[in-house]
């Protein structure tokens, strides 16, 4: 069964997702209400999508901003990320602080709260990573904060980053709206 995990940022927890393997192949379960409505989650997902990454990538460090602002659940089917978690709300009592997770086919999740950042690094050649969030895309709600400007060493010298992603403004200049 789905199982919770605490981690270091207030809200933020790693899932061990439900896996069966047999002559047919492979089960995993992901999601499962009571188990979320246990941990405290009771937030009802409304949108999902998944990206397929090559090796080096570095997606992030995304969230978006109230009232757009959403729980994410995050998890791999192919391959393998370090999945980076970053807490941009002033009153947590791990404001600025980051948490980086392997996540690989099958096996876990990562559940981000609202105010946090979300990133990821693919380690193997591709990774695909779905991503399921309790609020509707926003365009005018969507940023992000610079990937090297949080003290977080990703371990990879020159990773392959899109041009908004190095647009982002650092964290130490960022005005958060969180609380």
């Amino acid at each position: 069964m789905i199982s919770f995990n605490k981690s270091a940022i207030e809200g933020a927890f790693t899932i061990d997702n439900f896996y069966a393997e047999d002559i047919r192949g492979i089960f995993v379960k992901t999601y499962h209400a009571e188990k979320f409505k246990e941990a405290g989650v009771e937030e009802i997902f409304k949108e999902s999508y998944y990206s397929r990454s090559f090796k080096n990538v570095i997606r992030g460090m995304h969230f978006q901003t109230p009232p757009h602002d959403h729980l994410k659940m995050v998890y791999v089917t192919e391959g393998e990320i370090m999945d980076v978690v970053l807490d941009l709300r002033r009153n947590s009592s791990s404001f600025g602080k980051s948490i980086a997770v392997n996540l690989k086919e099958f096996g876990r999740s990562v559940l981000i709260p609202r105010g946090c950042a979300h990133g990821f690094l693919t380690l193997t050649s591709t990774a695909t990573v779905v991503y399921v969030v309790s609020s509707v895309y926003n365009q005018a709600a969507d940023t992000g904060i610079l990937w090297n400007s949080f003290g977080f060493d990703w371990g990879v010298s020159s990773p392959i980053l899109s041009e908004r992603d190095r647009s982002f403004v650092q964290l130490s200049h960022f005005d958060t709206p969180f609380l």
